[in-house]
């Protein structure tokens, strides 16, 4: 189902290291680089921590492309995920927004 496969992907990647018991090493640890300084060398970073996350814990997605973009003055990063399911030719796109928390 489409639908499930989105929200995994939501959850994996909004999911921090060691947050789940019984598997620590799950998750995307995207809100560590929210608190870094946003530069392009973050940004490729992110992209990568994305794709190993999704491509290690989410086997029904084939990622396509991912795209980061980061807004300097609001310190937020736009992601961007395009992804083919198995058994569907459309490809499917997941859009997210992460933003620091104080």
């Amino acid at each position: 189902d489409e639908e499930s496969v989105k929200e995994s992907i939501k959850n994996l990647i909004l999911t921090d290291k060691g947050e789940r018991l019984m598997r620590p090493n799950i998750g995307g640890n995207m809100r560590s680089l929210l608190f870094d300084n946003i530069t392009p060398a973050t940004i490729k970073i992110a992209e990568e921590q994305i794709r190993t996350t999704i491509s290690d814990y989410e086997p029904r997605a084939e990622i396509i492309d991912v795209e980061v973009k980061s807004t300097i003055d609001e310190n937020r990063i736009e992601v961007t995920i395009r992804f083919y399911l198995t058994n569907i030719e459309q490809p499917i796109s997941v859009n997210l927004f992460l933003e620091r928390i104080r």
